[in-house]
């Protein structure tokens, strides 16, 4: 009985093979994969690492005809800024949205446009003026997150750029001139930012001096009475803080 049942499961297997044999194998159509894309400036705003190639070069960003001619032009280090600023309320008393193409300058009056290239790569992109800063010696410009994407200062963190500024819209009762101030900083204690000022407040009666914290430290700020440039780069000389970390910066108000 059971070599009968071996013979009897032992045709039944050769059955279906033979039958298998008849039949065609339907495949699956599998499209070959795409191209890998070419080494380059990523023209989508995050700039390549360091150890990639650069291949392609982006023109530099179109301005409108309504802009005219830069005013004016210098180059120096750029920098940029996201958290913990994102949020708060500029030099221009608007919020601070890092994902918008803004960006912060010592001098330049606020709302000027100006276009911003990266001289590494050439990339670059157009932005407006609405905050202050950067308080490092030897940058120019503070960018906000997406124009540091857009012109591959993102990733280098720091990058020596061209500043093409345009005329920026007039205001009303604005000063030809501008306002200054002087501002001070930033000192690791608060206790050096306080003294400078009582020292200042006894040098300068008639200007309005005050301190504050800031996310890098303490500040003191001198508003002269008579906020010209002129004034303002004359008390910004006499001013010698003790904390050589601390130095005093010209600031254009409006």
């Amino acid at each position: 009985m059971r070599s009968r049942l071996v013979s009897v499961t032992a045709l039944s297997a050769f059955a279906l093979i033979a039958g298998g044999c008849h039949r065609k194998t339907v495949g699956t159509y599998q499209p070959p994969p795409p191209p890998a894309p070419s080494t380059g400036v990523n023209r989508g705003g995050r700039g390549l690492g360091p150890t990639d190639s650069t291949t392609t070069i982006s023109p530099p960003a179109p301005v409108p005809n309504s802009f005219g001619k830069p005013v004016s032009t210098e180059v120096g280090l750029a920098s940029w800024y996201g958290p913990p600023y994102a949020g708060r309320k500029g030099a221009d008393g608007t919020v601070y949205d890092q994902n918008a193409m803004t960006a912060a300058h010592l001098t330049l009056p606020m709302g000027t446009m100006v276009r911003v290239t990266n001289l590494t790569t050439n990339q670059s992109v157009v932005v407006k003026i609405t905050d202050r800063g950067p308080f490092v010696r030897g940058r120019i410009i503070d960018l906000s997150l997406a124009a540091a994407k857009a012109t591959g200062v993102y990733r280098a963190g720091v990058a020596k750029v061209k500043v093409e500024a345009f005329a920026a819209p007039m205001r009303a009762n604005a000063d030809p001139g501008g306002r200054w101030c002087v501002q001070i900083g930033a000192f690791s204690r608060e206790s050096d930012a306080v003294k400078l000022k009582a020292d200042l407040l006894r040098r300068y009666t008639t200007a309005k001096v005050i301190e504050f914290p800031g996310p890098t430290g303490y500040w003191v700020r001198v508003n002269p009475k008579f906020p010209d440039k002129k004034n303002a780069t004359e008390v910004a000389d006499g001013i010698h803080p003790n904390d050589p970390a601390a130095e005093p910066y010209l600031i254009r108000t409006d």
